[in-house]
């Protein structure tokens, strides 16, 4: 794909198409590394849960070369490397592979996940889950796609109607997580974890889960599923940014206010 030039149709969409190519690109890259993952040499970045190996740096250097490449003035954001700062407004953030756990034991559970931010907001986003073989994705106002097929939430699903993924991993307080997973239980809800964020979002998107819940959760894990709920119709509200992790609650309207009570957050 040549690089961007002044004068594009649809600035967003031409984004979009990149970002699924990309990913589907990407995932490819993935799975040949999970194939052969036991020449992989993981370094732990803060406890056990929290790991990276060659196949992310690898993965994330090669996705940044492309997007550089294609669009050179829009700004980067990833897990691996450094921000790279840009100037047309666009920000790709971008996770080679979310569920690096699931990934290096062999579980299919992994993504690759990128979404795009216009003027810091959440606007567009690709997650490719290449074991599974979906790829999910939306861009604001055009609706969001498991494989091409349009997807719209269950408004009418509350936290019992089916289970509620969650993402709390080690740097989670025990006391916050434990009093979580009480309040859920006696509301008559059942805990879902598959170790990646990415994916849990997109199956809150596609009426998998009624809703996800992380209390510390970083941009690029959730920023793709983030435009997956709302295009879907659903809502999704992340305390974080682009330097800062933070919680996240997605479902419909009152799977939404019901994690966020239960969690303890403000109304």
């Amino acid at each position: 794909m040549a690089p961007e030039h002044r004068g594009e149709a649809d600035p967003l969409q031409a984004r979009l198409a990149a970002a699924e190519k990309l990913a589907r690109r990407a995932g490819t890259k993935a799975r040949a590394f999970f194939l052969d993952r036991d020449t992989l040499h993981p370094i732990s970045k803060s406890d056990s849960q929290d790991l990276v190996s060659e196949a992310d740096r690898g993965i994330e250097a090669w996705l940044r070369r492309q997007i550089a490449r294609q669009f050179p003035l829009d700004g980067i954001v990833g897990e691996e490397e450094a921000t790279t700062e840009g100037s047309s407004g666009f920000v790709w953030v971008i996770d080679p592979i979310d569920g690096t756990m699931p990934f290096l034991v062999g579980q299919p559970n992994w993504t690759v996940s990128i979404g795009l931010a216009r003027d810091g907001e959440p606007v567009a986003g690709a997650i490719h889950a290449p074991m599974l073989r979906e790829t999910y994705t939306a861009a604001a106002g055009g609706g969001a796609r498991l494989n091409g097929h349009p997807l719209a939430m269950n408004l009418d699903w509350n936290v019992a109607s089916t289970t509620i993924g969650f993402g709390a991993t080690q740097k989670a307080s025990p006391q916050e997580a434990g009093a979580f997973v009480e309040a859920l239980y006696r509301e008559g809800g059942v805990l879902f974890r598959v170790g990646s964020g990415a994916l849990m979002l997109a199956y809150v998107a596609a009426n998998r889960l009624a809703g996800y819940y992380d209390p510390t959760l970083h941009c690029w894990d959730c920023w793709a599923g983030i435009v997956l709920i709302r295009e879907a119709g659903g809502v999704a509200t992340f305390d974080g940014d682009f330097g800062n992790p933070g919680p996240i609650w997605a479902g419909n309207r009152q799977v939404h206010d019901t994690l966020r009570r239960l969690s303890g957050a403000a109304a």
